[in-house]
């Protein structure tokens, strides 16, 4: 019986997680570049039950059948499905359409292409998030994070008057100024670690390799448009009235376990 207090339990702080998850992206359907989560839920292993009698001295094992313990979430997996493209008009907006990406031979899915930025500690770290605005010392930024180009280097913005081409050349009055948006591209998204605040580091500390002259790899940047999260808002509440619904089911088991535990104790223990 106490067996089922630690399954039922583990339903619930696996569904309340379940339930967290799903908040945080639909709290995030508006958040431009965002890549909602999915949750990875898995069983504990099965425990084998045996049997152990001792009769006449002499000591046998049989076997009773497996048990399962449980489940839990093992992980938080973003989707990096390509979001829906919306015009804005601001021209500090810059949305990454992927045209061509290849597929990734032992995971079978699609690789992903970023923004490179520096984050406060001068890492690279890389986002999807186009809305960038012109910081205090004229660089092109996303949240304070300096988006770099492929020198490695902030991007400068010297006036109002600029345009990023479809390339990401950085014009400035129709004059190239030397400086392109690098863009970086990542075949394996299993080494893909979500930072928080639209930011993504690499599992293994390197630095992504660039999408520029990658022949694999196509993709256009669009000034004046940004790149929508790709959460479902409609699947996502679908998704949360089914967790809250397993959470309650095994609330009510562990309330039945209770209950039996009470009348163990209290009744069937007790001595007249």
């Amino acid at each position: 019986m106490l067996r089922g207090f630690y399954t039922a339990a583990a339903g619930m702080l696996t569904q309340q997680r379940h339930a967290e998850m799903l908040s945080n992206n639909i709290a995030n359907a508006n958040t431009p570049g965002y890549k909602s989560d999915r949750a990875a839920i898995r069983a504990f292993p099965e425990m084998l039950l045996s049997r152990i009698e001792t009769k006449n001295g002499v000591t046998n094992i049989s076997e009773v059948g497996s048990v399962n313990t449980g489940v839990y979430m093992q992980e938080l997996i973003p989707l990096f499905t390509q979001g829906d493209i919306r015009a804005t008009d601001l021209p500090t907006d810059v949305a990454l359409v992927e045209e061509a990406v290849p597929i990734h031979e032992e995971t079978n899915l699609k690789g992903t292409l970023f923004f490179a930025v520096e984050a406060g500690n001068g890492e690279v770290k890389y986002t999807r998030n186009g809305h960038f605005t012109i910081d205090e010392q004229g660089r092109l930024a996303m949240a304070g994070n300096p988006v770099l180009s492929v020198a490695g280097t902030p991007i400068i913005i010297e006036g109002n008057d600029f345009t990023i081409t479809p390339e990401g050349e950085v014009l400035e009055n129709g004059q190239y100024t030397g400086q392109t948006i690098d863009i970086r591209f990542e075949d394996d998204v299993r080494n893909l670690v979500n930072e928080g605040n639209g930011l993504f580091r690499t599992a293994d500390g390197t630095e992504l390799p660039s999408a520029i002259g990658n022949g694999n790899v196509q993709y256009v940047l669009r000034q004046g448009y940004i790149e929508r999260s790709n959460v479902d808002v409609a699947r996502a509440y679908t998704d949360m009235l089914t967790a809250y619904r397993s959470f309650e089911a095994n609330q009510k088991v562990l309330q039945a376990y209770d209950r039996s535990m009470d009348k163990a104790v209290n009744e069937i223990g007790r001595i007249g």
